[in-house]
């Protein structure tokens, strides 16, 4: 998985159209990188849909979502069309853009393991470096995750930011404890 504060790997793959498209045609804007299984499958229609519903939010905010996986063009276009998606879904062919982003790993289903996209996000800020990243994504409330993180600005790495907030609000009774017992 590409770290947070890293230069995002730069990419060239086509676009539903055959149009080639590359990380550098973004620049100077907020890059909303998802890589997603499979066109048209549950998780997957789930996870686009919410990035269309909330499009024109991470339009205002200045970004751009960009979705990736290994279908081809003929999957993207039927799979934009049935779902109205605004956005471009790109053919990772050999899945190489997968790995260099570390969005492509071992896989386990009914028992079976196999090699496969890991539902990625990746937060990439108008200066070409990886802002945020959601590993394993789970896709209700996902779209959510990225508008919150578009708010805040910060270089912050989304499940480690959860772990650490975690404790800081067990600490704040025995903090306020000791104000009152100095009182």
């Amino acid at each position: 998985m590409i770290e947070v504060g890293k230069k995002a790997p730069s990419f060239s793959m086509r676009d539903q159209n055959g149009k080639p498209v590359k990380l550098a045609d973004f620049a100077g804007k907020n890059v909303v990188l998802y890589f997603y299984p499979k066109d048209d499958t549950p998780g997957c229609t789930i996870e686009a849909c919410a990035f269309r519903d909330e499009h024109s939010k991470l339009l205002k905010k200045g970004a751009v979502v960009v979705g990736v996986s290994p279908d081809d063009e003929k999957s993207h276009q039927k799979f934009i069309k049935k779902f109205n998606l605004p956005f471009p879904l790109l053919v990772d062919e050999g899945h190489k853009v997968a790995e260099s982003y570390g969005a492509w790993g071992e896989k386990s289903m009914y028992g079976k393991t196999f090699m496969g996209i890991v539902r990625s996000t990746f937060l990439i800020g108008p200066d070409g470096k990886v802002r945020t990243t959601w590993p394993k994504v789970k896709v209700d409330g996902h779209a959510d995750e990225v508008i919150a993180a578009l708010d805040g600005g910060g270089e912050v790495d989304a499940p480690v930011a959860k772990a650490k907030s975690a404790p800081q609000k067990k600490a704040k009774p025995a903090a306020k404890a000791e104000a009152l017992r100095k009182r």
